[in-house]
C-alpha cells in the first residue's frame, strides 16, 4: 500500500560490486518519506501532499469545506465539586456531515510492519464478545471491518424506542471501520449514520478521511500508542463552557462553512 521514492537513476557502464550483486532487493534508505501509491490519507513528509484547506489537531490534520463540523473527543481525567469533567486529553477526532459521523485516531506504529490487520481482528473479536456481528469486506482503502455493536441507550432517550428494546437498556448500531498503515503510523476511522447506507454520503466521508495528513514526528513511541491530539489556537481561544457539548451532537447547519469544532466528553 505504501512504496518509497527510488534512487535517482544510476549512472550507465559501471559494474556492480560483489555486494551489489548479491542483494537482490534495492536499500530503502530511512531518510526518504513514504508515498501513498493509493492517494492517502497522507503522511506529512510526502511528497505530492494536495494543498487545502485543513485545521491542524497537533498529530492529524483535518480537511474542512461546505457542511463539515469537527467534534473534539475528551477523555476527562477529573471533576469538579460539581460531578462535571474537566482537564483531561484529546482522543479522537470526529468530522460530521449532515447525518453522518466519522471519527478518526492517529497510532504510533512499528517501523517496518502495519498494524491494521491485528487491529481489526481484534476489533472483531471484542466486538464478538459483546454478542455483536462482523464482517470483513473491501473497500477504497482496502481491507475494512462491518459491524453491528450494542451501544447503551441513555435514559433520556428510552420513551422514543420500542418498549422492548428501552427495556433491555441497548440497542445495536452498525459501524464501518477503515483503518491504513502508514511510516510508523496507523490511523482508524470509524463510520456511522446516513454514511454506511448512502454511497454519496460515504463517498463525502471517505473523501475526507483519504485527505488527513499524519503528522508522525520524529519521537520514539511503542506501537498502538495514541499521537498526541491538541486544539488549534484559534480553537483554544474560542471554546468557553457554553461552546463545549456534554456528549450530545450539536445541530449543524448543513449550509454553513465549516469548521464548527465542538468540544465532546
Amino acid at each position: 500500500m505504501f512504496r518509497r521514492r527510488r534512487r535517482d537513476d544510476e549512472p550507465e557502464n559501471v559494474e556492480p560490486t560483489e555486494e551489489e550483486t548479491v542483494a537482490d532487493e534495492p536499500a530503502e534508505p530511512d531518510d526518504e518519506p513514504a508515498v501513498v501509491s493509493h492517494g492517502g490519507p497522507w503522511d506529512s513528509e510526502a511528497e505530492g501532499v494536495p494543498e487545502m484547506e485543513r485545521v491542524d489537531f497537533g498529530a492529524i490534520q483535518v480537511p474542512i469545506g461546505e457542511g463539515i463540523e469537527i467534534q473534539v473527543n475528551v477523555e476527562a481525567v477529573e471533576q469538579d465539586a460539581q460531578g462535571n469533567p474537566v482537564g483531561g486529553r484529546i482522543v479522537a477526532i470526529t468530522i460530521v456531515h449532515g447525518e453522518s459521523g466519522l471519527q478518526v485516531q492517529p497510532f504510533a506504529a512499528p517501523k517496518k510492519n502495519g498494524i491494521w490487520d491485528e487491529v481489526r481482528k481484534e476489533t472483531a473479536d471484542e466486538i464478538k464478545q459483546a454478542e455483536g456481528e462482523t464482517q470483513e469486506a473491501e473497500g477504497p482503502f482496502g481491507k475494512e471491518l462491518h459491524g453491528m455493536v450494542p451501544v447503551a441507550i441513555p435514559e433520556e432517550m428510552r420513551d422514543q424506542v420500542p418498549a422492548e428494546i428501552a427495556e433491555q437498556g441497548f440497542g445495536w448500531q452498525p459501524v464501518r471501520f477503515i483503518g491504513v498503515d502508514g511510516p510508523r503510523w496507523f490511523l482508524r476511522g470509524v463510520l456511522s449514520g446516513a454514511a454506511l447506507e448512502d454511497p454519496e454520503q460515504a463517498a463525502i466521508m471517505e473523501q475526507v478521511f483519504q485527505q488527513i495528513v499524519v503528522v508522525r514526528g520524529d519521537a520514539p513511541m511503542p506501537p498502538r500508542e495514541l499521537l498526541e491530539l491538541s486544539l488549534p489556537a484559534e480553537a483554544q481561544q474560542a471554546m468557553n463552557p457554553e461552546q463545549q457539548g456534554e456528549g450530545d451532537r450539536p445541530p449543524l447547519n448543513p449550509f454553513e462553512r465549516g469548521p464548527e469544532i465542538t468540544e465532546v466528553r
